[in-house]
C-alpha cells in the first residue's frame, strides 16, 4: 500500500508542473475544512455501503455537497493488471500543488469493486483527462462496493495519514 501511494503522490507531482493556475496555503485550508468534516459523516457509516451499487454511495456523497471533480483508477494489487480501484477527488488538481508545497494532507476516497472495472474505463478516462461526468456516473452506477477508504482527513497539517 505504502509504495501505491507514493507511486499515486509521483504522478500527481509531474502534473502539478503542467498545471496553469497556482493555488496557495489561503485558497487549500479553505477547500479542505470544507471538504473533510462532510467526508468524516460517511465514515462511520461507511460499511453500509459494501455490497452495494456505487450509485448508493454517490447519492450519500450528494446527499453532503460533495462533488467529485477529478478520478483515477489503480490495481487491487501491486503489481496488478486489472483495474478495481477508483479513487474520487473533490478538486481539480491544482490544489494538489498547494497541498504539497505546504505538506498538508489531501482529501480522497478509495473504493474497491468486487469486480474488475470494465476495460473501456481507460478510453473514457483519457478523452475526459479524468474529470468526473455524469457518463462516470453511469458507467459505475451498478458496480458493487468491496471496500472502501477514505485518506487524509486527519487535519490538513496532520502528520497522521492513517486511512479510515
Amino acid at each position: 500500500m505504502k509504495s501505491l501511494t507514493i507511486k499515486i503522490l509521483l504522478i500527481f507531482n509531474v502534473l502539478f508542473f503542467y498545471s496553469c493556475k497556482a493555488q496557495t496555503a489561503n485558497d487549500y485550508v479553505p477547500f479542505y475544512n470544507n471538504v473533510v468534516p462532510k467526508l468524516n459523516t460517511i465514515v462511520p457509516n461507511k460499511t453500509q455501503f459494501y455490497g452495494q451499487n456505487f450509485s448508493s454511495f454517490y447519492a450519500e456523497l450528494l446527499n453532503k455537497q460533495l462533488y467529485i471533480v477529478e478520478f483515477s483508477c489503480d490495481y487491487k494489487t501491486d503489481p496488478g493488471s486489472k483495474f478495481f480501484v477508483l479513487r474520487l477527488f473533490f478538486a481539480e488538481s491544482d490544489m494538489w500543488s498547494a497541498a504539497t508545497n505546504n505538506s498538508f494532507q489531501y482529501p480522497w476516497i478509495s473504493i474497491t469493486f468486487e469486480n474488475e472495472i470494465p476495460n473501456q474505463i481507460t478510453a473514457m478516462a483519457r478523452q475526459t483527462q479524468g474529470q468526473w461526468n455524469s457518463s462516470f456516473v453511469q458507467f459505475f452506477s451498478n458496480m458493487k462496493i468491496e471496500k472502501i477508504k477514505f485518506v487524509g482527513i486527519n487535519g490538513y497539517n496532520s502528520a497522521d495519514w492513517t486511512e479510515k
